[in-house]
């Protein structure tokens, strides 16, 4: 089963998920995608461990998702991805913010047929930054605009789609 929970900040989306795979009942394997490029972002990911429990195993990759997901496929435990929204800022721009377009589109395409092979249990977290107005410069109309076709894509593969708001749970998609 692959779900897919999507939310602003702050939402308590990576919490529900955290949730959802403690329930799964299987050895949880966590994919941290966050590179700390300042002192609030490591905040952030400390935050993030400190709340993790110590028998999860955590593997980092800020960039190749799909290997992480081909690797893990077949395997009896639960990968919990968060998130896919810093994943994207990854690969979509280089260090210097340089749009890398192409890169973008073969990571995109083969996270997707990799979890369409998986079948495994897996839960990926996103920010779902659409709901706001449109921005005011190019990159980040650009980083938005792709956020919402790789959520569009995803949902297409997913099993079960949750917003989270405001730490509520609402299923959009159930299979």
């Amino acid at each position: 089963m692959i779900e897919l929970v999507l939310g602003g900040a702050r939402s308590g989306k990576s919490r529900y998920a955290e949730q959802q795979a403690l329930a799964s009942g299987l050895p949880v394997v966590y994919v941290a995608t966050a590179e700390a490029g300042d002192a609030e972002m490591r905040a952030r990911i400390d935050h993030h461990r400190q709340r993790r429990p110590t028998d999860w195993t955590t593997v980092e990759e800020p960039l190749d998702l799909a290997r992480v997901v081909s690797e893990a496929a077949g395997r009896r435990h639960c990968l919990l991805v968060d998130c896919l929204t810093l994943w994207l800022c990854n690969v979509l721009f280089d260090k210097q913010g340089h749009l890398q377009a192409e890169r973008y589109r073969d990571h995109s395409d083969a996270l997707c047929k990799a979890l369409s092979a998986g079948g495994q249990r897996v839960i990926l977290v996103s920010n779902e930054v659409g709901l706001g107005v449109v921005a005011a410069d190019p990159m980040t109309r650009r980083f938005v605009d792709e956020a919402g076709f790789l959520h569009q894509k995803l949902a297409q593969i997913c099993d079960r789609v949750v917003l989270v708001t405001a730490g509520l749970p609402q299923i959009l998609k159930q299979v």
